[in-house]
């Protein structure tokens, strides 16, 4: 029989390797919830996006699941968009999948476009490694931020502020750039790729 996957967590960090001030990756991807395709240019806000790799059930992630719905409506108001996109394998971790996506959107994560990155092929094209991944866009698609959102992670006890993204977002919305040179790695589960697939 097909035995389960082992639940333990393999802690990641960020590569940081996707270059500041250059053009992201585009992409155009089912949003499980209204069975619709979100791209990058239809998901950009009028000062930027931020694009987070996320999923349902890493820790990592639920630790700041409140965070992350408050931060959909106050980027909102700010003028920048914002997508989730979850890439694990939804064949190993159907918690992932699309109904369950869909679900999530329906009720925690209902402030941002959540889609799935079924074949991977978005999450390998951004170098993401971990969820939660975080990449703030500006509007003509440069990368000027990636990495953590604060020091908070499930069991340190820090509170979840969202001081170091939300630094950067007030300099993106203000100068339509972002300067800061000390951008710190995320830290989450990896993420769960299929057979063959990861780098």
């Amino acid at each position: 029989g097909r035995h389960l996957p082992a639940t333990r967590m393999v802690l990641t960090e960020s590569s940081m390797a996707l270059p500041l001030g250059g053009t992201v990756p585009v992409f155009d991807l089912p949003e499980p919830r209204t069975s619709s395709k979100v791209s990058l240019g239809a998901a950009m806000g009028e000062k930027g996006l931020l694009v987070c790799f996320i999923c349902n059930h890493c820790p990592f992630v639920v630790h700041i699941m409140t965070f992350l719905e408050g931060l959909g409506k106050l980027l909102h108001e700010k003028g920048i968009g914002m997508v989730g996109i979850s890439a694990n394998d939804v064949v190993t971790y159907p918690q992932d999948g699309y109904d369950a996506i869909a679900k999530m959107a329906e009720t925690k994560l209902t402030s941002f476009h959540y889609l799935l990155d079924e074949e991977q092929d978005v999450a390998l094209a951004y170098h993401a490694v971990c969820t939660p991944d975080f990449f703030l866009v500006a509007p003509d698609g440069t990368l000027q931020y990636r990495g953590r959102i604060d020091d908070s992670t499930p069991g340190n006890g820090k509170p979840v502020t969202g001081k170091e993204l939300l630094a950067a977002v007030d300099q993106l919305v203000q100068t339509g750039k972002v300067s800061i040179e000390e951008q710190r790695p995320s830290m989450g589960c990896s993420i769960k790729w299929k057979p063959g697939k990861a780098r």
